[in-house]
């Protein structure tokens, strides 16, 4: 199999990011439209990432917002999006660069997007391609789930840091992820 030097899958992942981007841009302007609203889930160790010490100590690893009813000041640039969230009463302002999202999810519509973590190369060596569409069930129905992997770098590009911790398995394979599933992580 030849080699791809024009990386896809890097396309790919940028191409779905961007989704999120021009939808959290078009809500920071006009606000939710209808019954939309999101779950957001990202690694809360992803270089950029900016949460509180609680928050941390409380989501090590992942975490994910919901944006419905109570946030307020959201802000988003060509790399990430700020919010203001309140946890247990307590305001809090995130900065979650979109690099660190793995997974976005507007149940009111049915619609969901996965992205795969940054890993390390040796894990990303020993990774296999995950399929690249998965049905989530959400309230009754389904949704379809788009996956874009991100293969190893070519050895001449220098590698980022790793977005999730070197002690998770990061996963390959697409996943069945219940709404309640989302919910229980809040």
């Amino acid at each position: 199999m030849a080699e791809d030097q024009i990386r896809y899958d890097i396309l790919a992942q940028d191409a779905l990011r961007g989704v999120l981007r021009k939808v959290l841009t078009e809500v920071a302007k006009a606000g939710l439209p209808g019954e939309h609203h999101f779950y957001i889930t990202f690694a809360t160790k992803a270089p950029g990432v900016r949460i509180s010490t609680r928050l941390l100590s409380q989501y090590p690893s992942d975490m994910t917002i919901v944006l419905q009813h109570q946030f307020w000041d959201l802000a988003v640039t060509e790399h990430a999006l700020e919010v203001g969230l309140s946890f247990n009463g307590v305001p809090e302002r995130l900065l979650i660069p979109f690099s660190a999202v793995k997974a976005f999810v507007d149940p009111s519509v049915q619609f969901a997007l996965q992205f795969e973590p940054a890993m390390a190369p040796a894990e990303a060596e020993a990774e296999k391609a995950p399929a690249p569409v998965a049905s989530v069930p959400i309230a009754g129905k389904k949704a379809e789930i788009v996956t874009a992997p991100v293969a190893p770098k070519p050895k001449a590009v220098k590698d980022e840091p790793a977005a999730a911790p070197a002690a998770e398995k990061p996963q390959g394979d697409a996943q069945v992820v219940s709404l309640d599933a989302f919910r229980k992580k809040n």
